[in-house]
């Protein structure tokens, strides 16, 4: 949707970064989700929901822990959707979905992508799918409106960047180190290469997520040229810690947030 353009628009003008804070739909459970979300959405620039899934490959132990506990809160395909429509009474930021292939393809991915434009949601990330296979997924996308988002890693060369910038239409996904997700306490320096080797391909947006957990490694992305971060681990070992405490955990999670954004600025 064009909101994910219109908002890498606006903090331009402003001087500003996109923060993007990640967490999994209905961890530790639904109405606290929500709540956790809508505190968190007030904080930042665009939100990414992820849809728990039983075997997410691309994730580190914690939000593996995190989709553990979504789905045993009862939380399915059709009530994430429903999560997204009742999150838009309170939001108009960009809300992008992290999803794996199967959750797609099981739903029909017409009828997935059908779905995601009645929550109006802004773009879609397929976690686990190849471009070499992406072309029905994004089809599918673009005839409802919704943005593609692709990942690319520290080892992405500079024919498959232009691919992959090929096949996206939202913002590049780039993963700031190899493995999986999880909080780190320093950023590794290969990001920096890569953000200024994407930038000579495409002027797509470039977001960088995986490992940032701090407000001093956000500045020290965005003065590298990312266009927005995306932090997830980190929120998501506050939920973990403060499930029991839902009061706890919606003022430290949106000041951990409001701290982040500082990051971006300047």
């Amino acid at each position: 949707m064009d909101d994910i353009k219109k908002t890498f628009a606006t903090l331009k003008k402003s001087k500003e970064k996109a923060l993007v804070p990640f967490i999994v739909i209905g961890d530790p459970d639904y109405q606290a989700s929500l709540a956790l979300a809508k505190a968190i959405a007030r904080e930042s620039d665009m939100l990414e929901l992820g849809f728990a899934f039983s075997d997410p490959i691309a994730d580190g132990p914690t939000i593996q822990a995190a989709d553990q506990r979504a789905k045993r809160s009862g939380m399915s395909t059709k009530k994430d959707f429903q999560f997204i429509k009742e999150l838009r009474k309170y939001t108009n930021k960009p809300i992008n979905l992290l999803v794996y292939a199967n959750l797609v393809y099981q739903q029909g991915i017409g009828n997935f992508y059908r779905q995601a434009k009645e929550a109006e949601v802004s773009s879609v990330l397929i976690a686990d799918l190849p471009i070499e296979e992406s072309t029905p997924y994004v089809k599918e996308a673009k005839r409802h409106g919704i943005m593609a988002v692709f990942t690319i890693s520290p080892l992405t060369d500079r024919a498959r960047i232009k691919a992959i910038a090929g096949k996206t239409t939202g913002f590049l996904y780039l993963i700031a180190r190899l493995g999986v997700t999880g909080a780190k306490k320093t950023v590794e320096h290969s990001v920096f290469a890569m953000i200024k080797n994407i930038r000579s391909v495409t002027k797509l947006p470039i977001v960088v997520g995986f490992g940032i957990s701090n407000k001093a490694q956000v500045h020290e992305i965005c003065k590298a040229g990312a266009d927005g971060v995306i932090v997830g681990s980190r929120l998501i070992q506050m939920i973990e810690k403060n499930k029991n405490n839902p009061k706890h955990l919606l003022a430290n999670a949106a000041g951990f947030v409001r701290e982040l954004k500082k990051g971006t600025k300047g």
